[in-house]
């Protein structure tokens, strides 16, 4: 079997699931594990993500209302991502992930159907994958386990992950039942403001909280500072979907300008933080169970025994 992944969330579910030798190809944005690293590169993202916040998000929503192209030897799909069409065609691929939950996250099963339109003699399987909650993210580890033959494990795998989470709120919860429980927004985008939604809200109730924006199942919500303010919550976490640590502190100052910004409760008590917002929060694999931990780890200033990854998370001083 010859398979290309197009979601990086996917890719890591591959890794998990032992199939990383049948791995051919991947996106711009699979860069885990670092075994991938060496593979052929099928997909390029259409817009300087080398900018401000707003620019991005203003390339977006204009990039995204513009036809699906085909220029040269690349489908260029909302004018966002490109796919290789020759290197898709060298690479033969029997299987192809990709997904269906957000077409400016990643590059969309749309993306990839139009792509195999221009490619004679090839017709992979597509699997989709569509996470918009947590048990949506399980039943997608069972999906790559059945497309894989690899079924069993899958369900172990997500089983294992259940009780990660599971053991995590009953820790949490010693906690809380001696303070009121924190109050927690955490902003997927700086500029505009928006707050997370998906899955995030449930990671927040794991971590023993509760997330004052966004509701399980549904599209992370905008949000203006006047809604901030009056939510006024007890720890906000900065987490801008596909920004590093470092990428979400060069976009700091378009927060801290705002006058809105030094009135935050969170801000004025030092409880703001910044998690890893490519590689935890915002991708929907198996890695959602480090990132609740995360969020219990800096909700709860390390009063729980949690080992994380040092270099997902940071206190902004």
């Amino acid at each position: 079997m010859r398979i290309v992944s197009l979601l990086a969330s996917a890719t890591e579910m591959i890794a998990e699931l032992g199939c990383l030798d049948l791995l051919v190809g991947r996106s711009h944005e699979c860069d885990y594990p670092p075994e991938i690293e060496h593979l052929p590169v099928v997909s390029t993202v259409q817009i300087d993500i080398n900018t401000s916040s707003s620019q991005i998000d203003a390339q977006i929503k204009q990039l995204a209302q513009q036809p699906t192209i085909v220029q040269g030897n690349a489908l260029k799909a909302l004018s966002i991502y490109a796919i290789n069409l020759d290197l898709l065609a060298r690479l033969r691929p029997d299987v192809i992930f990709t997904q269906t939950q957000c077409e400016v996250c990643a590059v969309s099963e749309r993306d990839v159907s139009q792509a195999l339109q221009h490619i004679s003699g090839l017709s992979p399987r597509i699997v989709s994958l569509a996470p918009y909650r947590l048990d949506d993210v399980w039943q997608d580890v069972l999906r790559v386990g059945r497309a894989l033959g690899q079924e069993a494990r899958a369900l172990a795998l997500v089983q294992s992950y259940q009780q990660r989470l599971h053991h995590l709120r009953a820790s949490t919860s010693r906690l809380h039942s001696h303070q009121p429980t924190p109050r927690v927004t955490v902003l997927e985008w700086l500029d505009p403001l928006m707050a997370a939604g998906n899955w995030t809200p449930e990671l927040v109730s794991y971590a023993g909280a509760e997330a004052v924006f966004g509701a399980s199942g549904e599209h992370s919500p905008w949000l203006s500072w006047e809604e901030l303010h009056a939510a006024n919550p007890d720890v906000l976490i900065l987490s801008p979907c596909g920004f590093s640590i470092e990428r979400t502190l060069v976009d700091l100052p378009l927060l801290q300008i705002h006058p809105t910004w030094s009135r935050l409760q969170a801000v004025q008590n030092r409880r703001v933080y910044i998690i890893d917002g490519n590689h935890y929060l915002n991708r929907s694999g198996p890695r959602l169970v480090e990132s609740a931990e995360l969020l219990a780890h800096t909700i709860w200033n390390n009063r729980l025994n949690l080992t994380v990854d040092p270099h997902g998370w940071q206190a902004l001083q």
